[in-house]
């Protein structure tokens, strides 16, 4: 398709941990009054990402209505009562999977899917959520999620469950960390939580890997760890999950 698309990555120092609603509302105005003149359909479309949900595009829709007295073709992420997409918020992850079961399909020759699959996914954002989910639906099984924090691994057979990655997913909506997950009684006999520290070497044995945290979150020695604990497809949800020495190996 004749498209005239690029893509590029910017934002703010601006930490919204700690912050109340009221505070994060009155940056993200301020932030969209200075970007407001840079921005439009035929220039730049801003999304969300790490630290950016709905909640902050849609303040920063309302703040782009205000200032410029039009809506149209502006920012992707918006719900879906002010001109957002249906499924928006799974569509990354869900494209994720539906993509390496394709892979999984062309190198068995249609012999294999998700079914029976061990998988280990880092980040537990919208990507990581329903990727999660939708491995969980195709048949696999979900053995790692993290945050900036540390990593959670799966100790029963069974992985995750649906119930607990929508359990994380209200402690992200609340900007929580996984460690207030390792801390409930009713969850925490089901993973152990390793502060500080990525999935991949802590994975066990798994036959898929998806990065969907941030960028360069799998360095050459987990890439080599990956396929020594039998990783056959590896698929980036963030943005250059891989670094480039990992993609080498």
């Amino acid at each position: 398709l004749p498209v005239n698309m690029g893509g590029g990555k910017g934002g703010a120092d601006f930490d919204p941990k700690g912050k109340s609603d009221n505070e994060i509302r009155r940056f993200c105005y301020a932030f969209m009054k200075e970007l407001s003149r840079h921005i439009g359909a035929d220039t730049d479309v801003p999304a969300g990402d790490i630290g950016v949900g709905g909640r902050e595009v849609g303040y920063m829709f309302g703040a782009y209505k205000s200032i410029r007295n039009q809506w149209e073709g502006i920012l992707t992420g918006k719900g879906g009562n002010w001109g957002g997409s249906l499924i928006r918020p799974e569509a990354t992850g869900y494209g994720l999977v539906y993509y390496v079961e394709h892979m999984i399909q062309y190198a068995s020759g249609g012999k294999e899917s998700f079914s029976g699959k061990r998988v280990a996914i880092s980040g537990s954002g919208n990507v990581a959520q329903y990727a999660a989910l939708k491995v969980i639906e195709l048949g696999g099984t979900v053995v790692s999620l993290s945050d900036s924090k540390g990593a959670i691994i799966a100790t029963s057979e069974k992985g995750f469950t649906p119930e607990i990655i929508n359990v994380i997913a209200d402690l992200k909506l609340n900007r929580k960390a996984l460690t207030d997950l390792s801390s409930s009684s009713e969850y925490s006999s089901q993973f152990k939580y390793i502060e500080g520290a990525r999935p991949w070497k802590h994975c066990g044995k798994v036959d898929v890997a998806l990065p969907s945290a941030t960028q360069n979150e799998v360095s050459a020695d987990e890439a080599e760890a990956l396929i020594s604990q039998g990783a056959k497809f590896i698929a980036e949800g963030s943005n250059m999950g891989c670094t480039q020495e990992a993609i080498d190996i």
